[in-house]
């Protein structure tokens, strides 16, 4: 989902929140699990805390050209965009989609389900105002679902991680708006961090959706949902 099409469903609050999609768990009561290759919520991998990363992987993505954008389905998507090192990210897309990327060998992935960031460019100045506004969307977020390998995933609650504010760059025209520059944002929703795969073929498959209803006390009725699948070729070190 990119921000000009929330514009369209709600004007007034266009300058509130950017929605984009990242993620999944694999572990349970808020521990790791039993099934190897997953950082438990209270690690450090690589040297961050979960919520850490999450401020990177939206540097990541937010200064990205908007042109094969991973937060949009169009085939010019190329996984290998902006990655480096040790950990590479990767994002969903509202919709059904399905995407087939090679990992290089030793290469963790940090991975999203649902989540949301606010920023400054989006006209939202302060940092306690960024942080009320994501997780006012981040509780709107409902139905998580994930497997692995076609293992189900339990305990999605554990992954929800609120960003530090950080700071950024955008590209002009980037992926929430017409003109970019510097700019902070805080974060909000769901990730998972996973070690390096076994060497051979593997599927992500990760579903969610985000409801808001008048009804219900919101300010808009706004509905919409991921089923995003992810063939992952893990190469052999």
């Amino acid at each position: 989902m990119n921000h000009r099409f929330l514009a369209r469903v709600f004007p007034p609050l266009t300058a509130c929140a950017g929605l984009a999609l990242l993620g999944f768990a694999l572990a349970a009561g808020g521990v790791a699990s039993k099934k190897p290759g997953i950082f438990a919520p209270g690690a450090h991998p690589y040297g961050h805390t979960y919520a850490e990363w999450s401020a990177k992987y939206w540097q990541w993505g937010m200064g990205l050209p908007l042109e094969g954008h991973p937060f949009l389905d169009t085939p010019d998507f190329d996984v290998t965009e902006g990655q480096s090192g040790k950990v590479w990210f990767l994002s969903s897309v509202f919709g059904i989609v399905e995407r087939t990327c090679t990992i290089p060998a030793d290469t963790a992935l940090f991975v999203g389900m649902l989540n949301v960031e606010t920023s400054s460019l989006e006209g939202v100045p302060t940092e306690a105002e960024q942080e009320a506004t994501s997780i006012f969307f981040a509780d709107h977020i409902l139905d998580l679902a994930c497997t692995l390998d076609g293992v189900p995933v339990t305990n999605l609650d554990a992954f929800r991680f609120l960003s530090p504010q950080f700071s950024f760059t955008a590209p002009s025209p980037w992926i929430f708006g017409e003109t970019g520059g510097a700019g902070t944002s805080v974060a909000d929703g769901y990730y998972v961090f996973l070690k390096p795969l076994s060497a051979g073929e593997h599927e992500l498959h990760i579903e969610g959706a985000f409801h808001f209803a008048v009804a219900e006390g919101d300010p808009f009725d706004f509905d919409d949902s991921i089923d995003m699948t992810y063939h992952l070729i893990q190469l052999d070190g």
